[in-house]
């Protein structure tokens, strides 16, 4: 299943650009060409998350499932879920009784993330749905929770993103966002800029062929807000009790909201 982005007066207008990376472009091809880089990167990309972070990405992701409060029952969505990892992790947590939606823009990255959990035997309480987080379908306050990880940063309305998931989570339910942040140590930013640009465009040659795709996920990383920045934007768009948490210096942010 796949939507259109929600209308913004943005798209109206031929002439207006957003970024890509560090490039500007016209509005209505962003989308196209995150597609793009997604497809190319979907059959290596466990792989390159792996030696990108060390695997440190793990780590990461299992403290967002300890922060997401998901229990037996609870109904998950897991937006721009890509090849899995939460969606595995919220498996036994919800049990039987709950339902996970692995949802993805990207039918790549989704058929990789599906075929991936089939093959570890993970049926009966998980769905599959290729979606806009701009345009979420589903009927108002469906989720608990509601996790995005590594994919916001690709969104070209940000704040449509967030509108349309406050929409669908039930009253109480969370927001998790985990995604690439600023660094909080001048030390350690001058390391991280030298790390991705200089070797990560290389490591991405090397394993999948495609230089050009990992020199814009770093340059998408630069262009994403600021931690305080992200914040605000949360209460802007309705959530409450706001939190980041940063993670490796910084490196990574786990945001929190709730519906109230």
């Amino acid at each position: 299943m796949s939507n259109q982005s929600a209308p913004s007066s943005l798209d109206k207008d031929p002439q207006a650009t957003t970024h890509f990376g560090f490039r500007d472009v016209p509005v209505a091809e962003k989308q196209q060409k995150v597609a793009g880089v997604f497809h190319s990167v979907a059959q290596k990309y466990d792989l390159m998350n792996d030696l990108m972070s060390g695997g440190v990405h793990r780590l990461w992701k299992r403290a967002t499932i300890e922060m997401s409060g998901a229990r037996r029952g609870h109904k998950i969505l897991d937006l721009a879920g890509g090849t899995g990892d939460l969606t595995r992790l919220f498996h036994k947590r919800v049990g039987s009784d709950g339902q996970i939606v692995l949802a993805d823009i990207n039918e790549s990255m989704l058929k990789v993330g599906r075929d991936r959990l089939i093959d570890q035997g993970l049926l009966g309480n998980i769905n599959y749905t290729q979606v806009n987080a701009e345009s979420l379908p589903f009927a108002d306050n469906t989720f608990d929770c509601v996790t995005i990880a590594f994919g916001l940063r690709n969104v070209t309305h940000k704040e449509n993103a967030l509108a349309s998931i406050y929409r669908v989570l039930k009253p109480g339910g969370r927001l998790l966002v985990l995604e690439f942040s600023k660094p909080i140590y001048p030390w350690l930013s001058k390391i991280y800029d030298q790390y991705s640009f200089s070797l990560l465009p290389k490591i991405g040659q090397w394993v999948t062929g495609d230089q050009d795709s990992y020199q814009y996920l770093a340059e998408s990383i630069r262009m994403h807000p600021d931690q305080e920045t992200l914040k605000q934007m949360f209460a802007d768009a309705g959530f409450v009790d706001n939190q980041y948490y940063n993670m490796t210096g910084g490196i990574v942010a786990l945001h929190r909201g709730f519906k109230y």
